[in-house]
């Protein structure tokens, strides 16, 4: 008789639904078109064209949307967030090479991935169009049709096949809940944009103003930098000092938002997705331990080859023992690494904006142009790619490591050795701990016999100034060839510490791996120094606040001139024509400016010639 789970699992191999999600993310192209056609052509252009391109035919009309403010948006983050979280199973889908619509040669898989990746943007676009549009009655409708297609296009793919053949029941549930989750709330968000735009258009409610050039955290960051800070400071919690402490003068931008949403969503999908090739690989085991034992079964236990089929067995039993146990805390690794990379980005972010760059290795202080703009469009999907395979390999690196304290500890216990183990592991701690004591002592006799006294009593330590030179060359030779030995050790000290701060820190694209004077190798960090100097040079709050300033002093300059000519132009009472008003405008700034006149394009040379000696008779204002 067969389990539950295994009937399940044989009746999903033969499950073939009627929605194929690849077709579909085909199919949404042609609907996801149209929605970009239609809000590009309700967006207005700001600059008009000269009427040398073709492009004026459309007016004013057909600019292209943009999907989202890769710099300075700060308004709607977590709408972004969620609707990158949307894109997770078709991202983890190209990051698995599955996407194979034509049979091409090895050489040419790049290219095909590239397709790939702009048939998922492009099938995902219409929800980022939405967010973004201006025109909220009719992006909200659009954006809520396009959602509710694949919420319920997703729902009929799990109702189909809900089972697995590795999780066994709702194993496509599992897969798929973050992307419904994400979805379900843009159709909430849609929905509640469609009434506020609704209730805006029937005249119910007043329409919010146009996005503000200088953020509201921003104005308070400059203003936190005019104030006098107190003398003394306010005592921060133990929370404050050693994990985060909240900030009200930053924002993380969208971008920032939307990677850490969707790195947490593919990092969930990687984890279930690894776990499947585990049982995978489980049953397999299971099925070769099976035929071991049948093998032990026949010898009776007395063959020659007995002692290894049990190591074999033991072996086997222990790797898959730790592989799931370990599960957890190189996942934990992995999402606390991007919590602190969101912390690192805040705290570089200050650093140079207070024009502090010492952080940095000397070869990144400026950085290429052209590297740090395309460093934008690379961190947020390397980032996640890091993420993964970082987990990846924390995890087998933590499994070797429990393989190791399983067979070095636990097992001797086990198998009644327990006493020989914590008598070798007492040698080899005595044996370190001497050599740790040579190499102090030699401090110890360098700092009481060859260096002179401090010089004030207040110094720290003595000076670099030697004493006894005589005994402090024999003291060199006589240890010159144990230092030899000793250097063996560090040398393979230094190995075994690089290896394992590069395996546990390989997530971590905010901090380079490489040796001093290699950082350039490392294209991740170099991705990440690119990002920071673009954000730093665009999103600059006390740069910002100064462009603010200056728009907003030409903006009234100019509304102060509209009055004044605006009342000009009725204190004379009479009707006074467009044509009229800018002549007479014309004449009054050419009587201030008359070395402008020599500059103008005259068109009929006499009453030009006559003009020009006129206005050089009059006084300049």
């Amino acid at each position: 008789m067969l389990s539950t789970n295994e009937r399940t699992r044989q009746l999903n191999g033969t499950c073939v639904g009627s929605v194929d999600m690849e077709l579909f993310l085909h199919y949404s192209l042609i609907p996801s078109l149209f929605i970009i056609l239609v809000l590009s052509f309700l967006q207005r252009r700001e600059h008009r064209r000269q009427t040398d391109d073709t492009s004026y035919l459309l007016t004013n009309h057909f600019e292209i949307i943009i999907p989202l403010d890769f710099l300075g948006t700060f308004s709607n983050r977590w709408s972004y967030g969620i609707a990158f979280g949307a894109t997770a199973n078709k991202i983890m889908f190209l990051f698995s090479e599955g996407y194979q619509p034509l049979q091409i040669p090895q050489w040419a898989q790049a290219f095909v991935l590239l397709i790939g990746g702009i048939e998922v943007g492009l099938s995902h676009l219409p929800f980022f169009a939405c967010l973004s549009s201006e025109f909220r009655l009719v992006s909200s409708i659009l954006g809520f049709s396009y959602s509710l297609t694949w919420f319920a296009v997703t729902i009929l793919h799990i109702t189909q096949c809900p089972h697995g053949q590795f999780l066994g029941s709702y194993e496509t549930l599992v897969f798929y809940w973050p992307t419904l989750l994400c979805l379900f709330f843009l159709l909430g968000y849609f929905l509640h944009l469609f009434v506020k735009s609704l209730r805006v258009h029937l005249g119910w409610e007043l329409q919010t103003g146009e996005k503000p050039f200088l953020e509201l955290h921003q104005a308070e960051h400059v203003k936190q930098l005019l104030k006098r800070r107190p003398l003394q400071e306010e005592k921060k919690s133990w929370f404050q000092t050693r994990i985060y402490e909240w900030d009200p003068c930053f924002q993380f931008p969208s971008r920032m938002i939307g990677t850490t949403v969707l790195a947490f969503i593919c990092l969930y999908l990687f984890i279930v997705i690894e776990f499947c090739m585990f049982l995978y690989v489980r049953n397999e085991l299971d099925v070769f331990e099976g035929k071991l034992e049948s093998y032990l079964t026949s010898m009776n236990h007395t063959g020659t080859l007995t002692p290894i089929i049990l190591q074999v067995k033991e072996l086997m039993n222990v790797t898959k023992g730790v592989w799931v146990v370990t599960i957890l805390p190189a996942s934990l690794t992995c999402v606390s690494y991007l919590f602190h990379i969101l912390a690192c980005y805040r705290k570089h972010m200050k650093r140079l904006w207070a024009g502090n760059k010492h952080f940095l290795p000397l070869k990144f202080h400026n950085p290429s142009s052209s590297e740090s703009v395309v460093a934008i469009a690379r961190y947020s999907g390397w980032q996640i790619a890091y993420i993964l395979w970082g987990y990846l390999i924390i995890h087998v690196v933590q499994s070797l490591g429990g393989v190791m304290f399983m067979y070095g500890l636990v097992l001797p216990v086990i198998h009644n050795r327990g006493l020989e183990v914590l008598q070798g592991l007492g040698i080899g701690i005595l044996t370190i701990s001497i050599v740790l004591g040579l190499m102090i002592l030699q401090v110890w006799i360098a700092t009481s016999f060859f260096l002179q006294p401090k010089m004030d009593t207040a110094d720290k330590q003595k000076p670099l100034a030697l004493n006894n030179r005589k005994v402090f060359h024999n003291f060199n030779y006589f240890l010159f060839f144990y230092n030899v030995l000793l250097g063996l050790g560090a040398c393979l000290s230094r190995l075994l510490f690089s290896c394992i701060l590069g395996t546990w820190l390989i997530a971590r694209i905010d901090r380079t791996i490489m040796q001093s004077g290699y950082e350039r190798a490392d294209m991740g960090f170099r991705a990440w120094i690119g990002m920071l100097y673009v954000d730093h040079y665009h999103t600059n709050p006390v740069l910002v606040s100064f462009c603010h300033l200056l728009i907003t002093g030409h903006r009234e300059r100019r509304l102060q001139q509209a009055v004044q000519y605006g009342h000009l132009s009725q204190s004379s009472g009479a009707r006074v024509s467009a044509r009229s008003r800018t002549r007479w405008l014309l004449l009054q700034t050419l009587i201030n400016n008359p070395r402008l006149v020599m500059l103008r394009k005259s068109k009929s040379g006499h009453g030009s010639q006559e003009f020009i000696q006129i206005l050089l008779t009059c006084p300049e204002s």
